[in-house]
């Protein structure tokens, strides 16, 4: 597992520098705290962090939930990291859509193994989604939107019809994230929809009008996915 940047929103500055400690020792990068709404906000937004840990009580007039709702609509991943789970609380909570809910006091270990469990199910989620970073920033793409994944170098191309990722992983590295049922490789350098495929030739695909080499050891293959 790579080393998750996360950001801290917390209202105690001591427990933020506890928080920060212990994420620390367990092997994560803690990019910046802050503690309110606005603050933090802000800082998501410049830093982008790969993950925030989110307290409910903020200073200020706006709270961690409302916090949360704003992240929903900017698809910023979060983790709730509080003591309040009073009933009014937790129904607030569930209008929004957090990776997890980590209730205080916490144990270190228990703190690492929520967030890889979390980091986990967002980077597979389910089959119906990739998660990429390119250019410091983190997308969650639907994968029903993607064209092709193309190899440059140890990078690779994700191409959607109104993008073009460049990821710093490698085609295969980038690949295991894919519902294989929907993907396959056409050629050494690509990997491509099968759902969004509107021409073959003898050694070419065509999708959304761009050709895509077709290698002769992956042709078979792909006319027998096709017609299945």
């Amino acid at each position: 597992m790579h080393s998750l940047s996360i950001f801290i929103v917390e209202d105690e500055p001591l427990i933020a520098a506890t928080i920060e400690t212990a994420l620390q020792k367990q092997g994560f990068n803690v990019i910046g705290d802050a503690e309110n709404y606005d603050d933090a906000l802000s800082a998501i937004q410049k830093q982008k962090p790969d993950l925030v840990l989110l307290d409910i009580q903020l200073e200020g007039e706006r709270d961690g939930v409302e916090l949360a709702m704003e992240f929903d609509k900017k698809n910023i991943p979060y983790l709730y990291l509080t003591s309040q789970t009073d009933p009014e609380t937790v129904d607030r909570v569930k209008q929004t859509q957090p990776l997890g809910f980590i209730v205080k006091p916490f144990t270190e270990a228990g703190l690492r193994s929520n967030i890889e469990l979390a980091w986990h199910n967002l980077s597979l989620a389910g089959d119906d989604y990739l998660i990429i970073k390119s250019e410091g920033e983190t997308y969650k793409l639907n994968q029903q939107d993607i064209l092709y994944l193309k190899a440059f170098d140890n990078y690779c191309f994700v191409v959607t019809k109104d993008h073009k990722h460049l990821v710093p992983k490698t085609l295969k590295h980038t690949a295991e994230g894919l519902n294989p049922s929907h993907f396959a490789k056409s050629h050494r350098s690509y990997i491509v929809n099968l759902k969004k495929i509107s021409k073959m030739t003898i050694d070419s695909l065509f999708i959304n009008g761009t050709e895509i080499p077709l290698s002769s050891a992956n042709k078979e293959h792909i006319k027998e996915r096709l017609r299945s």
